[in-house]
């Protein structure tokens, strides 16, 4: 998988998720994007988005209990970096995406790659 919090500006496009409010500290939001599936945490005041799919079987990993900054998916265990989407534990062995975050006047933003959208 691919962290495209890495990826320039000309190849993301920021679109508006909800209020920085929707988030608060230590909570998570789930949502759906052109049929990606994504979570965005709150970290300590710091906001993170990473795919909801554990890459070990698919399943809902933003559900998971968080650990410092690392998810367990709640079906087998598998962690997965918030910050990087980096697999830290098996049975899970391929990173999920990572995505970046904006805050624009008051609203959180995320960033998808351009070809993702079309």
């Amino acid at each position: 998988m691919y962290n495209y919090a890495n990826n320039s500006d000309a190849e993301i496009k920021y679109l508006d998720v909800c209020s920085i409010e929707d988030i608060p500290t230590g909570e998570r939001i789930l949502l759906e994007i052109g049929g990606l599936p994504i979570v965005i945490f709150n970290i300590a005041g710091s906001l993170y988005a990473i795919a909801d799919l554990c890459s070990h079987d698919d399943g809902p990993v933003g559900e998971g209990e968080i650990d410092g900054s690392e998810v367990i998916c709640p079906r087998h265990g598998g962690r997965f970096n918030i910050k990087t989407g980096a697999v830290t534990r098996a049975p899970a062995v391929e990173d999920i995406p990572a995505y970046p975050i904006h805050i624009l006047d008051g609203k959180v933003q995320i960033g998808i790659p351009i070809k993702m959208l079309v």
